[in-house]
């Protein structure tokens, strides 16, 4: 079985038949931090809160330093031994793992992407929801009921992405992940100085060494394990770095771009989580809201508190599209191979609208990147719980996709034999991500089911 990749935008043809792939180390970073700072920051401080004042900004470290790890491991894995090109996560886990583990890794792929489309819808219409909020308690007072559901919010931001979700692919993607990073920016920005302004209000920083107190010792653990979830979330993007690398033009080697473009974007991004972590923790102490700017910490000044929240929703539209390109790209190249002669399939048609460029389209693909994006606002509706839900997926993604898929390809590709130190070395960190995935899982299902009980 051959696996799809994503199609290229049109231009020159590059050495292996496809037109010529034009991303440079910034568009590689802007496409990393897009996937990367997404709504895993809001819960940061939350995770830290529980964690306390050594374990909160350790385990931020080292799950950066993981990463970095894995992502690495993998960008080698792009170029098999005779030059051939990896275009996708699946591609390089049937050259190298064959074809069981490969049905094996799409699903995981697949399942985790489509789980961080839900997180996006969820989180959302929770920003959506915190301005309308924000403006109610500016008006009525800190006190006011103020409440709003999320349906609304899911539903409308479910019809723009209908709408959005017809961008080709990845390569017509570059603008939009321009924008979502430099929004990304700059929500991060104010949730960090809000942080600070309030811990100097408070004219102290708040918190302790072992974190946020719990009724009992397994209730501690529950919600540490929920926190490692959630870090492990704001960490996602081992699961599309071949398709984002396969948009790299060469020279310089492809992996060696890469590799720069993950020193920088991890370098910037673990800043940002540290800071929002730490301070929105040194504000609130034991009252640190699960989500930064939507769980009202800050009330004021309401100006700023929308301009954050409706950041973080532009930021999304583009993220959402970062995660289900992937999927489409996936499931539309099946469906041609595999029915080539359907008109349904594969006919193509050109569209006009008014003031806009043609574009063209087909009923696959217009049917089912609807129903895609419908089945994610489904889901998000059952299950609008913002802390828990990021950290199942979390942990769900962290060791299959981001650990173990890249280390077992890359000492198949190195040919490192077994029981050598490299082998022991790998092994361990391996084991010991699996581990944290464990743990991780455990909290965060433990949490979702008692959000949906209570």
């Amino acid at each position: 079985m051959v696996l799809p990749s994503l199609e290229l935008a049109n231009g020159a043809g590059d050495n292996d038949g496809q037109p010529a792939r034009t991303g440079t180390l910034w568009s590689c970073v802007a496409h990393i931090i897009t996937a990367v700072i997404g709504s895993g920051v809001l819960s940061l401080a939350w995770s830290t809160s529980q964690l306390g004042w050594i374990a909160g900004p350790v385990s931020l470290i080292m799950f950066a330093i993981i990463t970095y790890i894995s992502s690495s491991l993998l960008s080698d894995c792009y170029r098999s031994h005779n030059g051939t090109r990896n275009k996708s996560y699946s591609d390089a886990v049937r050259l190298y793992l064959g074809r069981n583990r490969t049905w094996i890794c799409v699903f995981l792929q697949n399942l985790s992407l489509y789980g961080f489309d839900v997180a996006y819808v969820i989180t959302t219409s929770t920003c959506m929801r915190a301005i309308q909020k924000s403006n109610c308690y500016h008006k009525e007072g800190h006190s006011a009921p103020c409440s709003y559901g999320y349906t609304t919010f899911m539903l409308g931001f479910g019809a723009f992405q209908i709408v959005m979700s017809q961008i080709p692919n990845f390569h017509n993607m570059t603008l939009l992940s321009v924008v979502a990073a430099a929004m990304s920016f700059t929500y991060s920005f104010i949730g960090l100085g809000l942080g600070f302004a309030q811990v100097k209000e408070n004219g102290m920083i708040k918190g302790s060494i072992t974190g946020v107190p719990a009724a009992s010792v397994a209730d501690k653990l529950w919600l540490v394990f929920q926190s490692l979830g959630d870090i492990a979330f704001a960490y996602p993007y081992s699961i599309i770095l071949l398709e984002i690398q396969d948009t790299l033009k060469s020279p310089p080697a492809e992996n060696k771009t890469m590799k720069k473009a993950s020193v920088v974007a991890i370098l910037v991004t673990t800043f940002f989580y540290i800071c929002c972590g730490c301070s929105g923790y040194a504000a609130f102490g034991n009252n640190t809201p699960g989500n930064l700017l939507t769980g009202f910490g800050f009330y004021e000044p309401f100006w700023l508190i929308d301009f954050a929240n409706a950041c973080i929703v532009l930021h999304l539209v583009g993220g959402y599209q970062i995660f289900s390109q992937p999927v489409f790209a996936f499931v539309e190249g099946w469906f041609t191979k595999k029915y080539p002669s359907s008109g349904f399939v594969n006919k193509w048609y050109t569209v006009k609208l008014p003031l806009l460029p043609s574009f063209r389209m087909n009923a696959l693909k217009l049917c089912f990147r609807t129903a895609y994006v419908a089945s994610t606002t489904v889901v998000a509706m059952i299950f609008p719980y913002f802390n828990q839900v990021l950290g199942v997926l979390g942990a769900l993604n962290f060791w299959p996709l981001a650990i173990y898929f890249p280390v077992e390809m890359y000492m198949v590709q190195r040919k490192i034999q077994a029981w050598t130190r490299k082998w022991l070395v790998l092994r361990t960190f391996s084991f010991f991500c699996l581990l944290v995935t464990i743990v991780g899982l455990i909290g965060s299902i433990q949490g979702l089911i008692a959000a949906k009980l209570g």
